[in-house]
């Protein structure tokens, strides 16, 4: 299995399997496993690559079977959702640190294949792109719809990300998690 930060040529693959695995077009059956919310398009994903560096891939077979996105926040202000964060981050402290679009990243969403889920994919595609953002920014924040708690233990139990923060956004209830990535 290769891990590594995606290039143009990831995009169509990677956009399949966002798509299985996204909440408008998962099987209902797999949403207790685990999905993604926000949707994206070639070119917010060709934008994500070529202006960011911010997609880090495992593929396997030459196929696209985890990802995970990381970004400025000004990147991500385009989304109704990220601008409520954004304007948030002055009202949270995490480690000491009043947290800024300075100061802090945009992690995720985040996606595993199911069939490879629990053998440490997770892990290796989280620890580059950790790797590479703290190039930038000391600290990731990023957000677990409470109706997904795979990814909720994912992000606590596996990877070690702590809760700041209980916010609504279009009548969904989320955690927002963060986690130092620079010592």
């Amino acid at each position: 299995m290769e891990v590594k930060i995606a290039d143009p040529s990831d995009i169509e693959s990677t956009l399949r399997l966002h798509y299985r695995y996204q909440v408008d077009s998962i099987d209902e059956a797999d949403k207790k496993d685990g999905f993604v919310t926000t949707p994206f398009t070639e070119a917010q994903l060709d934008a994500l690559i070529t202006r960011e560096q911010g997609l880090f891939i495992a593929k396997e077979d030459n196929e696209v079977v985890a990802y995970a996105m990381a970004a400025s926040w000004e990147f991500w202000s385009v989304w109704p959702m990220f601008a409520h964060m954004i304007k948030g981050l002055p009202e949270l402290t995490y480690h000491g640190r009043v947290l800024s679009v300075d100061n802090s990243f945009q992690y995720g969403p985040i996606c595993v294949d199911k069939c490879l889920r629990g053998q440490g994919v997770l892990e290796s595609v989280f620890h580059l792109m950790k790797e590479t953002m703290a190039k930038r920014y000391p600290v990731l924040v990023t957000f677990v719809n409470k109706n997904n708690p795979r990814s909720h233990a994912a992000h606590t139990r596996k990877l070690g990300l702590d809760i700041i923060n209980e916010f609504e956004f279009n009548a969904n209830h989320y955690y927002e998690m963060a986690c130092e990535i620079q010592a």
